[in-house]
C-alpha cells in the first residue's frame, strides 16, 4: 500500500512569531560599548552607533527600535552597564526581536554573563546578529 504524504506549510515566521503571509517588521536595536580608558575609543563610540543605526534602518524589513550604548571603564561584567541593562530589560518586554553588536566580546566579554543574557533572551524568543 502506497502512503499518501501531505506537506502542511508553515504559517508562523520563527522570526517574528507572526502569520507567515504577514508584512511585520522585525523590531532590531543595536547595542555599542566602548572602554572610556582610551582616548581612541571616542572616535570608535561615534562609528558604532552611526554604523548601526544606518544598518538596521536601511532594511526594508526592520523598523528602528534604538541604539543602547555604555561607555565603561572596564566591562568585564554587565554590573555597571547601565545601557546593556536597559536594553536586556526592553527585550524581555517585548519591545526587541534583534538585537545588532559588533562581537560577541562586544555584547559580554564575561562567559557567564554572556551566557545567562544569551539564554534569557533565546527563551524570550529573540536573536543576536554580529554586524
Amino acid at each position: 500500500m502506497a502512503k499518501t504524504v501531505r506537506a502542511i506549510p508553515a504559517t508562523i515566521s520563527r522570526y517574528t512569531a507572526a502569520p507567515i503571509n504577514s508584512r511585520k517588521k522585525r523590531r532590531v536595536a543595536g547595542y555599542a560599548r566602548v572602554s572610556t580608558d582610551h582616548d581612541d575609543q571616542i572616535s570608535s563610540y561615534e562609528a558604532q552607533v552611526d554604523y548601526y543605526t544606518n544598518y538596521i534602518r536601511e532594511r526594508d524589513d526592520w523598523e528602528f527600535v534604538r541604539i543602547y550604548t555604555d561607555e565603561v571603564i572596564s566591562a568585564t561584567n554587565t554590573l555597571h552597564r547601565d545601557g546593556f541593562k536597559r536594553m536586556v530589560r526592553d527585550a524581555m518586554d517585548g519591545k526587541i526581536d534583534l538585537i545588532v553588536t559588533n562581537s560577541v566580546s562586544g555584547f559580554a566579554r564575561n562567559t557567564v554573563d554572556s551566557l545567562r543574557t544569551v539564554r534569557q533572551l533565546k527563551a524570550q524568543g529573540l536573536e543576536r546578529d554580529v554586524a
